[in-house]
């Protein structure tokens, strides 16, 4: 029961943290492609993984010496929210509309206060980092809003 058994798939970090010998793309092409796949809609790690499968871009930092989030800074693209924070309120708007049609639903309830415990956690963290305004509160109709 608490022995951390799920989640253990998915792929691993690349060993060798230099750029490597048969990859083709410069660096600028690599910076092109991460803002051209933002302004699409995709996420950070989602930029990551179509890097990875489509270009062969084992990481981003390796092949421009930058993470995806320093160079959408500079290409001033921001998110609205914090991209874990955006999924688990995605979650949560989901459970809640979820929940409207099955109100005996006890087990998705249950999902969905602890989904909110997490993103309480998360936005307390937010605010200490500086990542979200200290007057910011979660709201379920707002963080709505935000997400569409």
């Amino acid at each position: 029961m608490h022995s951390r058994k799920k989640g253990t798939s998915g792929s691993t970090r690349p060993a060798r943290l230099e750029k490597p010998s048969w990859l083709t793309i410069s660096s600028s092409e690599v910076e092109d492609l991460v803002i051209k796949l933002s302004r699409k809609g995709n996420s950070k790690s989602m930029i990551g993984t179509i890097l990875r499968d489509s270009f062969g871009v084992p990481l981003v930092k390796i092949a421009t010496g930058k993470k995806i989030n320093q160079i959408l800074e500079e290409a001033k693209i921001e998110e609205k929210l914090p991209e874990d924070l955006g999924s688990l309120a995605k979650k949560a708007t989901n459970l809640r509309k979820h929940l409207e049609t099955n109100k005996k639903d006890l087990d998705s309830r249950k999902g969905l206060q602890r989904t909110e415990a997490k993103i309480y956690r998360l936005i307390k963290y937010y605010k200490k980092k500086g990542v979200l305004p200290a007057d910011f509160k979660y709201i379920p109709e707002e963080i709505k809003i935000l997400l569409i």
